[in-house]
């Protein structure tokens, strides 16, 4: 992690669950973290928590990732301020109750565009800033179980759109490894899928049904292992699992 120290890390939905967890664990690693989100002041009350040294490395920055607009201005502002953005974390991610069938097509568009478009937003203006700086960054992606296999539907609970969008995470991973590597770039890509993890979007009574998940921690933890490996060594794709996961 070295070579991150006072280097500048954006981390989408960093409000709650874990994208906190990815904010919180970066600043205590030296890191400088723009921690972005609609609820701006849970942010501010992440970094109220860490401890005094570390303050100084945590930015909160209220950002909706889903408006063109509000996402070229949030980066322009660390180009002006920090100097630019070396690591992506696109953690922002939503998941409405309803079946595909039938539920609101609002709640399918609120998916589709803080899973896909905000992700592709915010990708695009990172690599924007590590291409002028010639700098070799990672762009981190937090993914999902659910872009790698359709999860039993039982009724009440079917991922909807939800999976739709996480497989093409999936394959948004794979397509800009190829094209960073088309452009000439040592830019690394990460995808990191969990499975079950304690969190605000996964209904309680889930957590009682399945019995096993994992921390938001313990996914911070992986983006950590990632980013850390030498300048030689990508992750392309990482699967956590709770141990006892039947899925």
């Amino acid at each position: 992690m070295e070579r991150w120290l006072n280097r500048v890390a954006v981390v989408t939905g960093a409000s709650s669950g874990i994208g906190a967890a990815i904010a919180k664990d970066l600043a205590l690693a030296g890191v400088k973290v723009v921690a972005l989100g609609r609820r701006v002041e849970r942010i501010e009350k992440n970094q109220s928590e860490l401890p005094e040294n570390v303050k100084p490395l945590f930015y909160p920055r209220k950002c909706d990732i889903t408006n063109k607009d509000d996402v070229a201005a949030t980066f322009e502002w660390i180009e002006k301020t920090l100097g630019g953005t070396d690591i992506l974390v696109n953690n922002a991610g939503i998941c409405k109750m309803g079946n595909i069938v039938d539920m609101d097509l609002e709640e399918v568009d609120d998916v589709i565009n803080t899973n896909l478009r905000g992700l592709i937003y915010c990708t695009q203006a990172a690599f924007k800033s590590m291409k002028a700086r010639n700098f070799d960054g990672h762009i981190v992606h937090i993914n999902s179980i659910n872009g790698h296999k359709v999860p039993d539907i039982l009724p009440g609970h079917s991922t909807n759109i939800y999976t739709p969008t996480k497989y093409a995470v999936t394959a948004i991973t794979e397509v800009l490894r190829k094209e960073l590597i088309n452009l000439q770039t040592k830019i690394k890509t990460t995808s990191i899928s969990p499975g079950l993890v304690k969190t605000e979007i996964v209904p309680d009574e889930m957590f009682d049904m399945i019995g096993c998940y994992l921390k938001p921690e313990d996914i911070s933890q992986a983006v950590l292992f990632a980013i850390g490996t030498p300048p030689h060594v990508q992750i392309h794709e990482m699967i956590v699992k709770p141990v006892g996961e039947n899925f």
